[in-house]
């Protein structure tokens, strides 16, 4: 498991050689794509540093859900790609 608590990657979840860096938030504001984009682009680097030195595959799954429980169109898509089962309803308690 890998803890980066400087850029605030909490957990990752490592599967055939693929890195999943998922790193999670609750905005106080209403832009939840917004702030989906940012995770995404802050972690770009570190992304492209771990595929040349590790050589694997590596991709951060954004969790931003709203304080009032918005979820961006994609969250289903990101966690679908992670083992497991997911209830969207538990991550917006």
């Amino acid at each position: 498991m890998i803890m980066i608590y400087n850029n605030n990657i909490q957990h990752a979840i490592i599967k055939k050689r693929t890195y999943m860096l998922i790193d999670a938030t609750i905005p106080g504001d209403r832009n939840v794509v917004k702030k989906e984009t940012e995770k995404i682009l802050k972690f770009k680097d570190l992304l492209i540093e771990m595929q040349h030195m590790w050589d694997v595959k590596a991709r951060v799954i954004p969790v931003v859900i709203w304080a009032t429980g918005t979820i961006s169109k994609l969250l289903r898509q990101y966690l679908s790609n992670t083992p497991g089962k997911h209830e969207i309803r538990e991550l917006q308690k």
